[in-house]
């Protein structure tokens, strides 16, 4: 049996340990590459070698950047007054794209997860607990925390963790809606999802009518019964 030369079984144990690439992914991709124009090879890696040369992470939200600030954080039109955590970069550019949110954001980089042995000591929090504190000794607390981490376990303990420490400093704490899907039945939908929908529900004349709004003091994740993921 033919074995793989050096180079070649080196790729694909690199693309191997890349999240969501299995060994048959792996070998396709390194077969491609070996088939692919040499301008092409090329730019991947030095793609690959300017990111990890150029791309840093923001000194104050922790989103990626490639100066010491993200250009949302060195945006002077954004709102001050409201800040959104989520989990990770890929969230803030997800809630980007829907031009909703005009505030700033803190990436923790990661959800609570103690199964996983990931304390909040691992993830941003420290800082924005610092960030929150600043603010409101300077007399110019947030008007609103959005907490929009994951619908998972980790991403609720995360957010109860978050929202009984900051909801004392702050004008209220509130957690991204969660619910059915648009173009979703109602009959696929679990428990838990329903339950949720039917708290997020709004009056289709114009007024508020949800669970949890911008006037709320916290949101309904703090004032939950205490998680046993709760971190001391």
């Amino acid at each position: 049996m033919s074995q793989l030369i050096e180079p070649v079984a080196r790729l694909i144990e690199s693309f191997s340990r890349l999240p969501g690439i299995g060994p048959k992914t792996a070998q396709r991709l390194t077969y491609h590459l070996l088939r692919a124009p040499d301008t092409e090879a090329r730019a991947l890696a030095a793609a690959l070698v300017s990111v990890r040369d150029d791309v840093v992470f923001c000194e104050r939200c922790f989103d990626i950047s490639t100066g010491p600030l993200c250009p949302i954080c060195a945006d002077p039109m954004r709102d001050d007054a409201r800040l959104c955590i989520v989990e990770e970069p890929l969230d803030v550019l997800a809630l980007e794209r829907t031009r909703a949110f005009k505030g700033r954001y803190h990436v923790l980089h990661g959800a609570i997860s103690p199964v996983d042995g990931i304390g909040p000591e691992r993830l941003h929090i420290r800082e924005l607990l610092e960030r929150v504190a600043e603010r409101h000794g300077a007399g110019e607390p947030y008007e609103e925390v959005v907490i929009a981490t994951n619908p998972t376990l980790e991403g609720e303990a995360t957010a109860m963790y978050i929202a009984e420490r900051v909801g004392d400093q702050v004008g209220s704490v509130s957690r991204i809606a969660r619910g059915i899907p648009v173009g979703g039945d109602l009959e696929y939908a679990d428990e838990v999802t329903l339950v949720r929908a039917l708290q997020g529900r709004h009056r289709l004349d114009g007024a508020s009518d949800r669970c949890c709004t911008s006037s709320t003091r916290r949101c309904s994740a703090s004032s939950s019964p205490r998680s046993p993921w709760s971190w001391a």
